[in-house]
């Protein structure tokens, strides 16, 4: 009897195949309260690596990490009435505490920019005081009513930075610097998905925003996922809080904002974008364990083989772990690091000693072959480097693959049932956007005729790409 698959296979059903992986590679389960998540220790070390790039990148960009309360007074969300607005049905609201109530309202954080706002209204008085550049790692709560674990969940971890600048075109150069050189870098170079860079129209701008720029992903069914966003504050926030700053004589001046967010979502980029029948595949970059060596029999011999190995691995700068729990079988072991998406694993039994070779499975491109162990170390650097720039290549092809050109609404919708359909923003425009949204297609971002990223939401040859979105 054929052994049954361990996952439903992606082309059967996408949405199962993705809640089965994260189920048996052990990344995360349902929290208890409908919408919240518990990340397990294996996806959490996903995240980990996330914020370990992420946060080294931020600091070279010259900001500074700080923590804000997660309980926000109400008030302060109604001093911007296009953030309130954009955000009211998302709130969560604590109006009970210590056995009686609240005499205000306090918000669950879904977003720092007011109490941030409230505090920089405070630390900055002069010209002297500017940039101020801001990052925090926290949580958000936001109520979300159609969850998918990972991808939109009620709690979620995430970093926001929040800045401001003296001039606009200060916080323009910042929020573009941020987009570009410390998101896009890390998606393309780390994640190892081909993202694409925007601007947002205005309908999908962020709530306060002048302009939001993002990066889209296509995922392995060909649906778009916002995987971050940077946004240009302009003076909203700065007015609404009184946050000015003095210039050389007694006139003072507002502070010109941005704000810049990536989240747990990218988890769920990374499960969808990279992940196939058999599992997840971590780039190796990214990847907390970039090696296994398995012990495939208790041999006393065998163990201390492996051991040696895991050692010799490690001290190449290769991240390894030894798995020598023979008393776990062998194939189960595999298909759990598999599922797991370990890029390589090391596999040494009897045999392989006699022969003075190792078993190298790798999980990228798949297959096996034999390699000398002596060899290990020297060789699996460049093989980690080799399976990175094939995530990266494979990203890339399939968006290329699946985005067309189109010039109708109803081409539009089309290219949506698969991929991505690009359409000049002149002919598609607000009205057809609207269109667009009443069949489920969204219009992900607005790129140059050149691919670039448009200077201004207007700009002549802007075009639009359109599609179904996480």
């Amino acid at each position: 009897m054929a052994k049954a698959p361990v996952l439903t296979p992606q082309a059967d059903d996408f949405p199962r195949w993705y809640q089965d992986l994260i189920n048996k590679a052990e990344l995360a389960d349902n929290g208890p309260v409908r919408g919240t998540m518990v990340i397990r220790p294996y996806g959490y070390g996903l995240w980990e690596r996330m914020q370990q790039e992420l946060d080294g990148r931020i600091k070279k960009a010259g900001a500074q990490n700080a923590y804000f309360p997660m309980f926000i007074p109400q008030h302060y969300l109604t001093k911007e009435a296009e953030h309130v607005e954009g955000f009211a049905p998302e709130l969560a609201v604590v109006t009970h505490g210590g056995g009686k109530d609240l005499e205000e309202p306090v918000v669950v954080r879904p977003t720092s920019e007011t109490i941030i706002n409230e505090y920089f209204a405070k630390w900055v008085q002069s010209h002297r005081d500017l940039p101020l550049l801001i990052n925090q790692w926290a949580n958000v709560v936001r109520w979300e009513l159609r969850p998918r674990v990972f991808l939109r969940t009620t709690e979620f971890l995430w970093q926001e930075g929040h800045t401001a600048h003296a001039s606009y075109e200060d916080a323009r150069d910042y929020a573009s610097m941020i987009h570009t050189d410390v998101y896009g870098d890390f998606m393309t170079n780390v994640l190892g998905i081909d993202v694409v860079l925007g601007r947002k129209t205005v309908k999908e701008r962020f709530a306060g925003a002048i302009n939001t720029l993002t990066l889209e992903g296509m995922m392995g069914d060909g649906k778009a996922l916002q995987m971050g966003t940077s946004h240009e504050l302009g003076q909203n926030f700065a007015k609404a809080f009184n946050t000015t700053y003095q210039l050389q004589g007694a006139e003072r001046e507002y502070v010109w904002q941005t704000s810049w967010g990536v989240s747990t979502r990218m988890v769920g980029g990374l499960i969808m974008s990279h992940g196939d029948d058999n599992g997840l595949r971590v780039p190796p970059r990214l990847a907390a364990v970039q090696a296994v060596v398995l012990a495939i029999k208790g041999d006393d011999a065998v163990i201390a083989k492996v051991r040696e190995i895991g050692a010799r691995l490690e001290a190449a700068g290769i991240r390894t772990v030894v798995d020598d729990r023979t008393d776990t079988p062998f194939g189960r072991r595999a298909v759990d690091w598999e599922l797991k998406g370990v890029p390589l694993r090391i596999e040494v039994g009897p045999r392989d000693l006699e022969a003075g070779t190792a078993m190298l499975a790798r999980r990228i491109p798949g297959g096996k072959e034999p390699v000398s162990i002596d060899a290990l170390a020297a060789l699996l650097p460049g093989i980690l480097e080799e399976d990175q720039a094939l995530l990266l290549r494979q990203s890339r092809e399939r968006r290329e693959a699946r985005t067309v050109d189109v010039k109708t609404i109803d081409e539009c919708v089309e290219a949506a049932a698969t991929g991505w359909g690009r359409i000049s923003w002149a002919d598609l425009g607000p009205e057809g956007e609207a269109k667009l949204a009443e069949q489920g297609v969204s219009v992900r971002c607005l790129v140059a005729a050149d691919g670039s990223v448009p200077t201004s939401y207007d700009q002549d040859g802007n075009i639009a790409i359109v599609a179904r979105a996480y």
